[in-house]
């Protein structure tokens, strides 16, 4: 019984590794991307969670930032832990709050990546993040420094 036990729990110690290992590396699969009209290279994670939680509308080269978000999915679900640090819902009230107070409006959303990355590609100062980038989709990656 004792050793039936120890086995259960090595397997959700392993269990709870593997979890924390997969969400690691699913974060690191998020990729941030810019229209290639930005001419910024870097952004901070500050900057990052302010352009997209409404707080800043510019990037630091003065562009006009236009965030773009997915409207469900992993890769939007890693993109709010990983960078905004925000559930979902987190997200959806912020964001409700502001259009309701009238100090914003909802981010442009897309069912897609493909949508998005269209959108972005043709959208001068939008910004947004996609699990993965061909070149032919003529925007450019953005690396987030710590």
């Amino acid at each position: 019984m004792l050793r039936r036990i120890r086995l259960l729990k090595i397997v959700a110690e392993l269990g709870l590794t593997l979890f924390v290992a997969t969400t690691a590396a699913r974060a690191q699969d998020v990729m941030i991307v810019i229209n290639r009209q930005v001419s910024i290279s870097q952004i901070t994670p500050t900057e990052l969670r302010e352009i997209f939680t409404g707080s800043r509308i510019r990037f630091h080269d003065g562009m006009h930032a236009i965030p773009v978000v997915l409207k469900g999915g992993p890769i939007h679900e890693v993109f709010l832990r990983h960078h905004l640090d925000q559930s979902p819902e987190e997200f959806r009230t912020l964001w409700r709050k502001a259009v309701f107070s009238g100090q914003g409006a909802m981010p442009r959303e897309f069912a897609s990546e493909s949508a998005a990355l269209e959108y972005i590609a043709s959208t001068p100062g939008a910004i947004g993040y996609v699990s993965h980038v061909r070149p032919d989709n003529n925007v450019a990656i953005l690396a987030v420094s710590k």
